[in-house]
């Protein structure tokens, strides 16, 4: 049940000290529109990063050979066994192996990449990375091989040179470029991505691929459908286990920046908690008459934690509308040039949950903040008080 009379004692104590009331829901306001705005950013620069990275430029499960191989040798049994788990929706087969390329006396250690090209391009989308040439030209003519720019510019070669591939144990080949992508990571220098048979006939293996990687329709779900490719017999690994300074680095970058604004809000708080001392020192004498009236201490204690409180909701409600709405209006705006690579407009993400959350911690913590001074009220003695000047 609502305080009705300990609520219309505190309204009437805020309005009228109306401008020490505005400045103090103000000082509350800016840190709650900052701590808004702030975690907007955060949460959009997160969700960013995962489709830059997770789900563009990585793998969301891999597989691997069972301990003590070197290869996944029953591959084409294993991916019908994967591909009717729930939520796979593409699945490529690998074969990873070293290779030095050389084109007119330039030569460069690579990590040659045999695929097939529709599987490979569901999990890891490189076709849309290819800036010349074609993907596809992979497994329509054999002995083909896409760089990256990087790679190109290394070697110095163009669509439809023909790179001499060589490694001990391996046999040699010649590579003719079909396509050079940009991927915009350090792979673009060390890739060289071929046809799985090319792949297989340069190691000199048949039937075998070294890893499988898998993607899924929700990129949370990995971990689970890694746990059930588990089951069938070989290892597999979503891609918070082999990319897990993803998670350290959000996690660090999160715990400070919730850190800072917290303390940011604390110090607003702190605001009120000296705007309700001015309030408890000039209400002495009518502190001093409630009591008299026979007002207890209890609702005393009420009132001015009720006071800091709604001083409290009000910051936190203004704060948090400003700090959405810049936002959001921050977010639509493009720039003319990129914030970062790859994107010309500040990725704000708007959560209700995140407003929520802000709203009840800072009114909380107000609440907390006002139970001092409204303590130091409800101790006065009537007599005392009343008698103050």
């Amino acid at each position: 049940m609502i305080p009705v009379y300990e609520l219309f004692i505190a309204i009437r104590h805020l309005t009228s000290r109306r401008r020490q009331t505005i400045f103090s829901v103000l000082a509350v306001g800016l840190a709650v529109l900052l701590l808004m705005w702030s975690q907007a950013v955060m949460v959009g620069f997160t969700e960013e990063m995962y489709s830059k990275t997770v789900d563009r430029m990585m793998p969301h499960v891999t597989v691997e050979p069972q301990e003590g191989d070197d290869y996944i040798h029953l591959y084409r049994k294993l991916i019908e066994d994967i591909n009717e788990i729930d939520g796979v929706i593409g699945i490529s087969p690998v074969l990873t192996g070293p290779a030095t390329f050389e084109y007119k006396g330039k030569n460069k250690n690579v990590v040659m990449q045999g695929i097939r090209v529709e599987g490979h391009d569901s999990v890891m989308y490189i076709n849309d990375d290819i800036i010349e040439g074609s993907f596809r030209d992979l497994e329509v003519s054999p002995n083909t091989v896409v760089v990256g720019d990087a790679l190109a510019e290394k070697l110095d070669v163009e669509i439809g040179d023909t790179i001499d591939a060589s490694f001990p144990e391996a046999n040699p080949a010649n590579l003719k470029v079909v396509g050079i992508y940009d991927s915009g990571t350090p792979m673009d220098e060390t890739l060289a991505i071929t046809s799985l048979s090319t792949a297989q006939d340069f190691l000199d293996v048949s039937n075998v691929v070294t890893t499988i990687l898998v993607r899924v329709d929700d990129r949370e779900r990995a971990q689970a459908i890694s746990d059930r490719i588990d089951t069938i017999g070989y290892p597999a690994s979503g891609w918070k286990e082999t990319n897990p300074e993803i998670i350290q680095t959000l996690k660090m970058e999160g715990i400070s920046n919730a850190i800072t604004l917290s303390l940011i809000v604390i110090i607003a708080s702190f605001g009120i908690v000296s705007t309700l001392f001015m309030v408890v020192m000039e209400k002495t004498k009518e502190i001093g008459m409630l009591m008299a009236m026979g007002v207890s201490r209890r609702s005393i204690l009420i009132i001015f934690v009720m006071e800091s409180g709604i001083l409290g909701l009000l910051g936190a409600l203004m704060g948090v509308i400003l700090g959405a709405t810049l936002a959001i209006y921050m977010g639509s705006y493009d720039y003319g040039f990129e914030v970062m690579p790859g994107i010309s407009s500040i990725p704000f993400v708007v959560r209700i949950q995140d407003a929520a959350i802000i709203v009840l911690f800072t009114f909380l913590l107000n609440l907390i903040a006002g139970i001092y001074p409204a303590s130091r009220a409800s101790k006065l003695k009537p007599v005392e008080a009343i008698g103050r000047e």
